[in-house]
């Protein structure tokens, strides 16, 4: 999380009634000006507080986790009250080292099909355009609206995400995990806010995210977050 007190309340009471309960709840922040860290403290969550970077704070969190399988959340995204379950059971397979649901992109006024329908079909057309031979050994390529969830183990293993990265650090996990076997989209959604797309409307929501993900797909890594601006 970074600077997420608007979001946080309907976590913290959707978290609250997860059935069955999660092992722990780590609230990973990346230095919060407002009230984050307090509205995570006084829910009962551990905050482990690093520097800021997607990729940084996973690999803080996950460090940081008592438990072997961890689902990686971000602030915004709402899961499924019986995602332990779903979590426990998926990874019961042992050739599946890499999950996620699909997310619904969802705002206070409307549902963005759209652009729901676009990152759905990306989880399938990214690997196969651009890591065809990944994609033939069952990697599809998710991202962080994804609620993602692997074996801690396995993780550590792969040296975790690149801590340099702000954005595609989940594409490159998905990467690395591959080698443990496969990576899958569930039918099973979380949902998401549109706040990307209702900030900059979608025709240019989408447009940044082909963009990123294009530049990401081609080798570029330096400074490919300022393609993808902070909205909150």
């Amino acid at each position: 999380m970074l600077n997420e007190e608007a979001a946080l309340p309907a976590i913290v009471s959707h978290l609250a009634a997860l059935d069955p309960a999660p092992l722990e709840v780590v609230a990973v922040d990346g230095g919060s000006a407002d009230a984050s860290v307090a509205i995570a403290r006084a829910a009962g969550w551990r905050v482990v507080e690093t520097e800021r970077g997607r990729g940084r704070q996973i690999n803080a969190g996950v460090a940081a986790a008592r438990g072997e399988l961890v689902v990686v959340l971000h602030a915004d995204t709402v899961p499924p009250a019986d995602i332990v379950a779903v979590i426990a059971t998926t990874l019961a397979d042992p050739k599946t080292a890499l999950a996620g649901f699909t997310p619904i992109i969802r705002g206070p006024k409307k549902t963005r099909w759209g652009t729901t329908a676009h990152n759905w079909a990306k989880t399938w057309y990214a690997p196969l355009l651009f890591r065809p031979h990944l994609f033939m050994r069952g990697c599809r390529l998710l991202f962080g609206d994804h609620a993602m969830f692997f074996r801690r183990h396995q993780f550590l293993a792969v040296g975790g995400c690149d801590p340099a990265a702000r954005v595609m650090e989940e594409a490159d996990l998905c990467i690395r995990l591959n080698r443990f076997g496969r990576v899958k989209l569930l039918a099973r959604t979380v949902e998401t806010s549109d706040r990307r797309i209702a900030e900059w409307g979608a025709l240019k929501a989408n447009w940044i995210y082909l963009k990123v993900g294009l530049l990401w797909a081609m080798g570029a890594r330096e400074r490919l977050h300022e393609h993808y601006p902070d909205v909150r």
